[in-house]
């Protein structure tokens, strides 16, 4: 504008008097040398709003209108929640102007430049304003689009915390970038936060046993940037193996999971890293009582990305409160604390226990219409466990680790027709060594898996309201499990492989209005091995009824070929004693489910009420995936289970304080023909399960306290705690007859984050779990105390009391 009224005074011979930062915000096209100078004058009037006073016939002063006589101001708004975001970069281009937005969004910024203001978020699409649009009465408000844009219409962005939301087809999003704080927590761990969602419980405390609506772990699919995930925890249960820092948007299915996932009779977790959007560069490194991690995200170019993420254990270099607490939870029970109870005198032990996952993404555009991905993870567990006395020393180990990789290729033919392939394999290996002081003997034992697979989806988009998505998947799947004994002498290998094909088709209905979505979808199964058909039909349908209120009706028939198996409690040190097997339609059938759910949610006035009764029966399980330990833990039987449950959350936000309560009820029965009861409770029924939390989120501190209570497991007791010297065996009750007390457990989080510079911040945050050191029995099995003839219980107890720091430095 400056120099635009510089060639006009030079034009015209007149002279123009301004205030310079009333004009320095405007930059636009030169009027035509040709033209007039009033019609100069009014055509620089018509774009700037300038008024232009004349005062002579050579002199003219030029003013602005005094509402916006004031720094450029503005709002930076979500377009999705409508909330305020807090710690948008705020950058005028060509100038060394940086200032940040506050709690609420709000920016200002002074009048030095026409140049265009940049803002950039983590978790938004970058984008930029001119100076001009701010220079206005008011401060105008922008809505900055998420990196992530979901399809399908939401029904709640806050779902228990900030960062997670529930979509109209069912499935629970979270999306750590923008994670709030949950109790007990210090990092968006997503198996841990997956355990506050109603219906979801580890019932021993451990990742590595999450259980949803009565299921066992194994039939969870766990999956990876489309790579299927064997191990999902460090230090064997009690940290997700998947990098916090890392993961982008993390999908939870309970029932009615979409028919291009197959492979789990019960809940479908798909965690994707993976983004559409080219980001600047980033990173961050963090460290806590129990790993220190590191994550990074180069622009290569405008349309390339690379990602890489590594975390390590410091377990082996120091031992923290933290790992003491997690090392007496998880050994407990186990070979690694078993010479506590022997009569060998003078013994020494040593525990060396590391872990550390690595991932590497390579995000690629090519033109217009294709993107290109690679992904890479790999996790690893290593326990060294020495035993020593003064004449002998016995080593003893046990190794788990993940490799995986995935190549992705989209393109969008036009606007309603796009094609996906994908093509991923994944390999598993656990591997121990035992050997004790007491003998001579040395046992081997490994469990192998291999899995490879490629998947293609078409999607065509028929009209605004219908789009039909087709496919078509291979899978091959191969195990193996190998044991050897040295003495006496004994070798075994078995490896069995199984190929898969499955064809899908699905529709997808959804009103303009959003108030009807329905998809259908079938995915037809086919074994080779066992020239097996199965057809498995997936239902989600969801009905507004009115403006606050929704019907949810879930439906899905799923089949699962891998499962989890325990042949003897102490195998693999007893510390991760499940092995996978695969189905052999005889001893190990197909396991297959039907689930039905039927929901409704009301939401008003900050309040979200959501009540799911559902019913899932699974069959073809076997007994030795159940983790007997009565008089069926060397049984070989096959049977189903059952449940019926219902579950309730009630959530209330308050502005900067919000709080939630749910409730889960369970009925889980066995039905096992060829054992003497063959009803009876599940091993992992939880009959009523509470869970509440409160949170408070002021400027840049976060609070969260919650508590969580349930029944205690089923258990099986002994008729007689005295055995005959001559048959030591012991004699139970019906089986799973009683219960263990109730469990109970308070928990506490507080995190807080300061700006360090233009583009650094710190971020702090401190955890208890089981902040009243309450003393809960998550196990109980009984054994014979030879020395006495007496049954003794043995009782496997939760985490204490256990604090946590940790510090987050990102750049």
């Amino acid at each position: 504008m400056k120099n635009i009224l510089g060639l006009i005074s030079k034009e015209h011979q007149v002279r123009f008097s301004y205030i310079e930062d009333e004009i320095v915000v405007y930059a636009l096209t030169p009027p035509d040398k040709n033209w007039s100078l009033e019609e100069k004058i009014n055509y620089l009037k018509g774009i700037t709003r300038l008024q232009f006073k004349r005062i002579s016939e050579k002199y003219f002063t030029i003013y602005d209108d005094k509402k916006v006589d004031k720094p450029l101001c503005g709002f930076l708004i979500d377009a999705v929640s409508g909330k305020g975001i807090e710690n948008a970069l705020i950058k005028i281009e060509k100038t060394d102007f940086t200032t940040f937005t506050e709690a609420n969004g709000h920016f200002t910024i002074p009048k030095i430049s026409s140049e265009k203001i940049q803002i950039q978020h983590q978790g938004y699409q970058t984008f930029s304003i001119s100076p001009e649009a701010l220079n206005v009465p008011d401060c105008p408000k922008f809505q900055l689009q998420p990196i992530l844009q979901n399809l399908d219409e939401v029904i709640t962005h806050r779902y228990l915390t900030t960062g997670i939301s529930k979509k109209n087809d069912g499935t629970i999003v979270i999306k750590p970038k923008k994670f709030g704080l949950l109790p007990g927590l210090i990092e968006p761990d997503v198996l841990q936060t997956m355990q506050q969602i109603p219906g979801i419980i580890s019932i021993d405390e451990t990742i590595s046993n999450i259980n949803v609506r009565g299921g066992t772990h194994d039939q969870n699919l766990f999956l990876w940037n489309g790579i299927r995930m064997f191990q999902t925890g460090h230090f064997f249960g009690l940290i997700s193996a998947f990098n916090p820092s890392l993961a982008q948007n993390i999908t939870i299915s309970k029932n009615g999971s979409s028919a291009f996932f197959g492979e789990s009779v019960s809940s479908l977790i798909d965690i994707s890293s993976q983004n559409s959007n080219t980001e600047n560069t980033n990173a961050s490194l963090s460290s806590n009582m129990i790993s220190a991690e590191f994550y990074t995200k180069v622009k290569i170019s405008d349309n390339s990305n690379f990602t890489f993420s590594a975390r390590r254990s410091l377990t082996d270099i120091f031992q923290s409160p933290t790992y003491r607490s997690y090392s007496n939870r998880i050994f407990q029970n186990t070979v690694i604390t078993d010479l506590t109870t022997n009569a060998i005198v003078g013994y020494k032990s040593n525990v060396d226990f590391y872990f550390y996952d690595i991932t590497a993404q390579f995000e690629q555009k090519i033109g217009a219409k294709h993107q290109f991905n690679i992904d890479v993870i790999a996790i690893e567990n290593t326990l060294k466990f020495d035993q020593s006395t003064a004449t002998l020393n016995k080593n003893s180990e046990l190794e788990q680790e993940s490799f995986g990789g995935s190549l992705q290729w989209k393109t969008n033919w036009n606007a309603n027709h796009n094609t996906e392939f994908k093509a991923y394999f994944s390999a598993y290996d656990l591997n121990s060594t035992n050997q004790t002081l007491e003998s001579n003997q040395i046992l081997a034992q490994k469990n192998k898996v291999m899995d490879y697979g490629f998947q293609i989806r078409n999607t065509n988009r028929i009209n605004e309201q219908l789009t039909i998505n087709t496919g078509y998947q291979l899978n091959e799947i191969g195990v193996t499990n190998f044991d050897e004994i040295n003495l006496p002498l004994f070798s075994r290998t078995i490896t069995n492989v199984l190929i898969s094909h499955a064809g899908i088709a699905e529709g997808v209905f959804e009103t303009v209005s959003k108030k009807t979505f329905i998809r259908g979808g079938l995915r037809a199964n086919y074994f080779d091995k066992f020239g097996l058909f199965l057809a498995e039909p997936r239902l989600q349908f969801s009905q507004a009824l009115g403006n606050h209120w929704r019907l949810e009706i879930l439906g899905e028939q799923k089949s699962q070929t891998l499962s989890q198996i325990i042949d003897l409690q102490q195998d693999f040190l007893g510390v991760e004693k499940r092995r996978w097997t695969l189905a052999n339609d005889q001893s190990i059938p197909v396991q297959k489910s039907n689930q039905l759910s039927v929901g409704l949610s009301f939401k008003k006035n900050n309040w979200l009420i959501t009540v799911d009764n559902f019913y899932k029966k699974i069959t073809g399980i076997t007994s030795s995936s159940q983790g007997f330990m009565n008089q069926f833990e060397l049984e070989r039987a096959i049977g189903d289970y059952q449940v019926l449950g219902s579950e309730f959350l009630i959530q209330k936000s308050f502005n900067r304080f919000y709080t939630w309560l749910s409730y889960a009820y369970n009925d889980n029965k066995y039905d096992f023909k060829t054992l003497n009861s063959t009803s009876f409770p599940n091993n992992f029924e939880v009959t009523h399960a509470v869970s509440w939390a409160a949170m408070y989120e002021w400027k840049k501190v976060k609070l969260a306290l919650g508590a969580k209570w349930h029944t205690g497991r089923p258990i099986t007791t002994p008729t007689n705690f005295t055995v005959t010297e001559a048959n030591p065996t012991i004699v139970y009750n019906a089986p799973n007859n009683e219960q263990l007390k109730d469990y109970f457990q308070v928990n506490f989080s507080a995190s807080k984050e300061w700006r360090l510079g233009a583009t650094t911040r710190l971020q702090t945050s401190a955890s208890i779990m089981n902040l009243l050191n309450t003393r809960n029995s998550i196990n109980r099995f009984y054994r014979v105390n030879t020395t006495d003839n007496t049954v003794e219980s043995v009782d496997t107890f939760s985490l204490e009391l256990t604090p946590n720091v940790n510090v987050k430095l990102m750049f």
